[in-house]
């Protein structure tokens, strides 16, 4: 009895790699545009940081806005429109419903599937994501997610297992192979144990040197402009800048939404 469960289990788990090396190769028709392919609106911070005067960083007061814990809910979806969605201004915008559930489709897609250009859903009226969450972004901010989505990622996992040189190594060889086939990347950078940093970014091009890579990434946090995350080859560690909410330094990094587990 038990070795009949046994058996049915590893061949699922085969299929389920098998599924997920297809879409590792997958090869996009066109580079990510973060002019062209970004929310426009940003996702909220909780609380305001910034150094003090002795050069100390400070967390203070709270942010009073409402739309926060939704950094891996935005870069999620900025794929999933780069993936299942074409936009087609030709046509008439949608009224309020119809785009309520042209964007509920979008979102409903899995982000670690590649669908075929036939399958893409038609979104009317206007020429990209960009323009579409400029125009109407209070709908879109309704109908992507709330902050839930950004606690129970199924890949949170992953960011209590000690992360490796050797393993941060592989991931910045592997991004480069996905960004060299046009797949744009999202990442959990984290600093576990330290609650240092918990967030989400979506790469999508990179700036080889020679001993350092710089990874162009879409912040959810940031939507004004790129992000920069840099690879040292030598010390084969990640950094992150300094910014509106983390101090900068080294961060460990891996993808999620590539496999039926992450």
């Amino acid at each position: 009895m038990a070795r009949r469960f046994w058996v049915p289990a590893v061949l699922a788990l085969v299929l389920a790699g098998c599924a997920d090396f297809g879409f590792a190769r997958a090869t996009y028709g066109r580079r990510f545009s973060f002019e062209q392919d970004t929310f426009a609106f940003p996702n909220e911070l909780v609380w305001s940081y910034h150094v003090d005067e002795h050069g100390v960083w400070r967390v203070e007061s709270a942010h009073s806005g409402s739309y926060i814990h939704r950094c891996f809910v935005l870069a999620r979806t900025a794929r999933q429109f780069f993936q299942h969605a074409r936009f087609d201004p030709s046509q008439p915008a949608p009224d309020d419903d119809a785009l309520r559930r042209l964007v509920r489709r979008v979102a409903a897609r899995s982000p670690r599937v590649q669908g075929s250009e036939a399958e893409r859903i038609v979104i009317p009226g206007y020429p990209n994501l960009r323009a579409l969450s400029e125009a109407r972004g209070e709908i879109l901010r309704e109908e992507i997610g709330g902050a839930l989505w950004s606690y129970v990622e199924r890949g949170g996992w992953r960011m209590v297992i000690p992360f490796t040189r050797r393993n941060q190594a592989r991931t910045a060889q592997h991004l480069i192979e996905a960004l060299d086939r046009r797949r744009p990347t999202v990442l959990h950078l984290v600093r576990f144990p330290h609650i240092t940093i918990n967030h989400a970014l979506l790469v999508y091009d990179y700036e080889d040197a020679g001993g350092v890579v710089r990874f162009f990434a879409y912040d959810p946090n940031a939507p004004s402009g790129p992000a920069v995350l840099s690879y040292d080859r030598g010390a084969r560690t990640f950094e992150l800048g300094r910014n509106a909410y983390f101090q900068g330094g080294r961060v460990d990094v891996y993808e999620i939404y590539h496999r039926p587990w992450y």
